[in-house]
């Protein structure tokens, strides 16, 4: 029997239970009637695996009480909770990831219920871990959310209403924290969630006075340093990096990332701290940080850096594409040194695989490879994907070969290529490659199958992976207005800053060839003009993640990196990061890393 609203679900309203236990029951199913926030939530607890019927959110037994957001925000909680009285509600303080770091509370009966329910210090009610709830989705969606009885997700936490507050640091914007008041659902009003957003708005305030010295402190020890010193000089906080003219023009983008990673981890541990660090483009550098005070806690840390191995490749424009690619964009380090790698084996007529996830633009970088240097070359395309004959296939190669005269010859899917067409393929390349003006051949796909030891690809000695859209999602700001100037040729059409943001934090499984799909949706129903956040489909409002700041993506591109390069192997890329164990661990959680297997 069909279930018809005659209009929205009100936390309140009765049916909002059974529409509740519909959702759960259909793998399929789709919130209906409920508010958008809780739609979103809803289908993100349910992508997570979230049960229904309970709650177990891991466990941090040391969270970081002495972190600035903690230190700051002691004073206002003791304040609010004072002016409570009493009152049957509690006051909670959570890290950035969800973990809860401060609770304040003094009704006894609401702390029995919490504690039962796993709300308390050291515990993560994080989205992914308890479903929707005021904590967890509040940090996800970046904004003050309110989450009433059964709107959350998991039936144990029914009889409670919550409100929370992200809290941004004043500095760098960046979400720190979250300032949660949670009560009895019946208690449960509008009056709850402007009391958050007044003690988040407090805490932010004792951030800005902190943040002030601290800042200070950290850039004074900075300066003497530089004076000092003419070695690289790096400066780092959780909030900001500040490096030397040395550190720009002697380091790698990835040289850098890893070495203001180890830095950070050095400050975080207070102490002085002098280590050897491998770089990833073969250097060897030695560090030495000393941590900065600042009143009763530390400010940051000063690296003093020295390379002791010459690097094996110079410097001068890595990070940055030495030429622009025709119909590409991007700037975000994971892809640049992709292109740049494919483009020294175009360059020097290397067959080369390019392999990565389906969409990630494998074809259109070998294409646009082809449109700088060789334009008046023919370009030629064979899917082995195809049902082809083994005479067909070869036929079809063999043909497009012939006709190169040095241009391009791109073979999609190599992976789906099997049996004896493909070592009858991988015979015909290997006369091939012996000709003269023989041409540049691409092969593409998805890994493992395009990697690894056989007949077929023993004709390409190099293999590259392009990064999957996710881990340069900051590029996303550059592909959207090249795209919609293809999509909407002749139209002028904008994106709003708070469509882009969404943009931004969609996780794109489907990568460069799903943003275009969709882009491709709005543009059929907006003409012209801007293009607002309700224009765009669910799959941009329900957000995995949130947007990372500079040193963030630096850092999480190198742990990619690492990873990559070891196979997954999570002790490997520890070290060589110079990370302990536990770090790796906590940053591919926080960062949300695709461990390769």
């Amino acid at each position: 029997m069909k279930h018809a609203f005659s209009g929205p679900v009100t936390p309140a309203d009765p049916r909002l239970g059974g529409e509740r236990e519909r959702f759960w029951a259909s793998s399929g199913a789709r919130p209906r009637g409920v508010r958008d926030t809780i739609a979103a939530s809803w289908t993100r607890s349910r992508r997570w695996s979230v049960a229904p019927d309970g709650v177990t959110p891991t466990y941090t037994a040391h969270p970081d009480v002495d972190s600035p957001l903690a230190r700051c925000a002691r004073v206002v909680l003791s304040s609010v909770q004072e002016s409570l009285n009493g009152s049957a509600v509690s006051l909670i303080l959570t890290d950035r990831d969800g973990v809860v770091l401060d609770r304040r509370t003094d009704d006894t009966s609401l702390v029995r219920y919490l504690d039962r329910v796993q709300l308390a210090p050291g515990f993560s009610y994080a989205e992914q871990e308890v479903g929707t709830n005021g904590i967890g989705t509040a940090l996800e969606s970046g904004q003050p959310t309110e989450v009433w009885g059964q709107e959350h997700y998991t039936g144990v936490l029914d009889t409670l209403g919550c409100a929370g507050v992200p809290v941004r640091h004043p500095v760098s914007g960046q979400t720190v924290g979250l300032l949660d008041l949670t009560c009895w659902n019946k208690d449960a009003g509008p009056l709850l969630l402007a009391m958050a957003k007044s003690a988040a708005s407090l805490i932010e305030q004792e951030l800005l006075r902190e943040s002030g010295r601290r800042e200070l402190d950290l850039f004074g020890e900075y300066l003497r340093a530089c004076r000092r010193s003419t070695a690289i000089v790096l400066a780092v906080n959780p909030d900001l990096v500040m490096m030397n003219d040395n550190a720009r023009h002697l380091l790698a983008p990835e040289d850098q990332a890893v070495l203001i990673a180890v830095s950070a981890e050095a400050a975080e541990r207070g102490k002085q701290t002098s280590t050897i660090v491998e770089l990833p483009s073969g250097g060897r550098a030695r560090l030495l940080c000393s941590p900065v005070v600042s009143g009763d806690g530390t400010a940051g840390g000063v690296s003093r850096i020295r390379l002791e191995r010459a690097l094996d490749h110079p410097t001068a424009g890595r990070g940055v594409l030495t030429q622009s690619l025709p119909g590409l964009a991007g700037t975000g380090g994971l892809w640049v040194l992709a292109c740049e790698e494919i483009r020294n084996h175009y360059l020097h007529r290397e067959w080369v695989t390019i392999c990565g996830e389906p969409g990630v633009g494998k074809q259109a970088v070998a294409a646009s490879l082809h449109r700088l240097y060789h334009p008046e070359r023919p370009m030629r395309v064979v899917d082995l994907a195809q049902r082809y004959t083994e005479d067909e296939l070869l036929t079809t190669v063999r043909i497009a070969l012939d006709q190169l005269r040095g241009g391009t010859l791109v073979l999609r899917h190599l992976h789906a290529l099997r049996g004896r067409p493909r070592e009858s393929l991988a015979n015909l390349l290997h006369r091939h490659r012996a000709e003269p003006r023989a041409g540049w051949v691409v092969a593409t796909g998805t890994p493992p199958a395009v990697t690894g030891r056989d007949a077929l690809l023993s004709c390409f000695p190099a293999s590259v992976e392009l990064p999957p859209l996710r881990h340069h999602a900051e590029d996303i700001a550059q592909i959207v207005p090249m795209l919609l100037g293809r999509l909407a040729t002749g139209r002028d059409l904008t994106v709003s800053g708070q469509a882009m943001q969404l943009l931004m934090r969609t996780p794109w499984p489907g990568n460069i060839a799903e943003l275009v799909d969709t882009l491709r949706t709005v543009v059929a129903h907006r003409r012209a003009g801007t293009i607002e956040a309700a224009d765009l489909p669910a799959n941009c409002h329900t957000i995995s993640g949130r947007l990372l700041n500079p040193l963030e993506s630096m850092e999480r591109d190198a742990i990619v990196a690492a990873l990559r390069a070891f196979g997954g192997n999570r002790s490997k890329a520890a070290a060589s990061l110079s990370m302990s164990r536990a770090t790796i661990y906590r940053k591919i959680q926080h960062y949300r890393i695709d461990v390769p297997s």
